[in-house]
């Protein structure tokens, strides 16, 4: 069945105070995909981000980010009151998110909001003019179920919370940067997550681990009535795994064993890509590397327990570059940049096939970019998944000149409808951005491409300024044989570089764009909705 969908992340969402959520806003845009004829929404990686703030970095991978917490449905629900959840001056509702005050404000919010929450369900004498008492039973039944992952994530953001307050101090004492890692700070029993001082930890700091608890409750019930409030409406929700994992993380602190990491804590060889497009020097991520042949030892129980608990949470999952399955950049510890690592092999088709055994057949997708070879590209199909084209990556000047049309995202060039196309991605320029930044000859190019007509450069020009330049790139993915289209709703609204959510390689602006409410309500968005509809029925989408 052909699909089409938009990409846009929670935190993108308008109304809410500082950051989008999981609230009134969120449930409003499903609203909107259904009347666009939509079928899919994709998000980003729904887990809890550090420094930098970027969704492909987490504390862990199977937890919900706290700043998607709603407050408002909190009151509704009596598990929170009105004075906790009050907005400070400094916290904005429209415009681009700034993390730091956000962080500052609904970390503390959250922690009093969970107090409350606590008094409510253990103090019979505590009210809340509309809490549920179910709720108590809820909440515990949701701590037995999760305890594989919540236990071990609730002592790392309490042990976290304090050795990282230790070196901020010392790190001032001594006037350098802040480096609170768990694998430098931290009191060699916890470090090694030995069970007995964990465990130790948690009894001594039960206040602080309850809380923690509280939190995730509370997103994962707000996720849960947006995920089951989409299924009504015929819309399915794709979301994002990023191969590796953060080496500030639980996942990595409590499974040491399955990862490349010495005795001493440290790492041997960190994750990265070659330079590429998007880098001359690479991208130098810094994620320790799994141990494949000890994941291979346990029937690769993390990776199925990871799938499955991301497929309680969403319909799809698209799976950040799969090629590292097949073979992935080990760069040296310590290296400066990306460029002296060299190509180690990753587990291949056994993996999937593991999974699949475990978990029935899935619906993946495989962000196969970058470097991709012949035995990617035999993984990719042996394991039966959607491809990725990004109509962004299909015009090459170079190539046209030399009369070589054989791009692989070229609509015309699909060898499959087994693919799923993007006109861009999270990493991308807005279509409207890039097309702005192009030089005359590349302009010329893609509105040759798309009209099918020779266009000068005035011609080429007045297509990017009127912006029917990026309504008709939008319209070349959805109308292409591929089976699912997916478009940024920057690119439906044809916004400049200036809704560009990430940069990659750059730090600091990135991750923190947000749309206007108009975007999902109102009359603009009645128009747009109106104008995917018709192009949904027009492509049988």
């Amino acid at each position: 069945m052909r699909k089409a969908g938009i990409l846009m992340h929670p935190t993108s969402l308008p109304g809410s105070a500082g950051i989008g959520t999981f609230g009134k806003a969120a449930f409003e845009f499903v609203d909107w995909l259904e009347k666009a004829g939509m079928k899919i929404w994709q998000v980003l990686p729904l887990g809890p981000t550090g420094y930098g703030d970027s969704p492909y970095q987490s504390f862990s991978t199977f937890a919900l980010n706290p700043l998607l917490i709603d407050f408002d449905n909190l009151v509704e629900r009596g598990w929170a009151n009105q004075k906790l959840t009050k907005k400070p001056s400094y916290i904005k509702t429209k415009g681009d998110v700034d993390f730091g005050a956000v962080v500052w404000w609904k970390s503390h919010a959250l922690k009093e909001i969970a107090k409350y929450f606590l008094e409510l369900i253990t103090n019979p004498d505590a009210s809340s003019d509309n809490f549920d008492q179910n709720t108590k039973m809820e909440f515990f039944t949701f701590c037995r179920e999760n305890q594989y992952w919540l236990r071990d994530y609730a002592a790392f953001t309490s042990i976290k919370s304090f050795y990282d307050a230790k070196a901020a101090r010392q790190a001032e004492e001594e006037k350098r940067a802040v480096n609170g890692a768990w694998n430098v700070y931290w009191e060699k029993n916890l470090s090694k997550h030995d069970e007995k001082a964990v465990e130790k930890w948690i009894n001594e700091h039960s206040e602080d681990f309850l809380q923690t608890e509280v939190i995730q409750f509370f997103a994962a019930k707000q996720w849960s009535a947006v995920h089951e409030y989409a299924r009504s409406k015929g819309i399915q929700i794709v979301g994002d795994v990023p191969i590796f994992v953060a080496a500030d993380s639980s996942d990595v602190w409590a499974n040491q064993s399955l990862f490349k990491i010495g005795s001493d804590g440290q790492f041997s060889a960190v994750a990265g890509v070659p330079p590429d497009y998007f880098s001359a020097t690479g991208q130098l991520w810094g994620n320790p590397l799994y141990d494949w042949d000890a994941m291979k030892k346990n029937g690769y129980s993390w990776w199925i327990a990871r799938v499955k608990k991301m497929l309680s949470l969403v319909d799809y999952v698209r799976i950040d570059h799969f090629r590292g399955f097949e073979a992935y950049w080990a760069v040296p510890f310590g290296s400066p940049t990306a460029e002296n690592g060299k190509w180690e092999k990753g587990p291949g088709i056994e993996l999937f096939d593991t999974i699949k055994k475990e978990l029935g057949e899935l619906p993946l997708i495989a962000e196969d970019l970058g470097i991709i070879t012949d035995e990617v590209r035999a993984l990719r199909d042996d394991a039966e998944l959607p491809g990725m084209k990004v109509l962004q990556f299909a015009f090459d000047k170079n190539e046209w000149k030399q009369g070589c049309l054989k791009n692989v995202f070229l609509p015309h060039n699909y060898d499959t409808t087994n693919c799923v196309a993007y006109t861009g991605t999270h990493d991308n320029d807005t279509s409207q951005g890039l097309f702005e930044s192009l030089d005359d000859e590349s302009v010329i190019l893609i509105a040759d491409y798309l009209t099918g007509e020779a266009n000068s450069v005035e011609s080429a020009k007045k297509l990017v300024k009127s912006k029917k330049l990026t309504r008709m790139f939008v319209k070349s993915a959805l109308s292409s044989i591929a089976d699912i289209a997916v478009i940024p709703l920057q690119d439906v609204y044809c916004i400049g570089t200036n809704a560009r959510m990430n940069t990659p390689s750059t730090s600091g602006k990135n991750w923190a764009w947000r749309a206007e409410q108009g975007l999902i309500k109102g009359a603009k968005a009645e128009k747009a909705a109106a104008w995917l509809k018709q192009l949904c029925v027009l492509y049988a989408r």
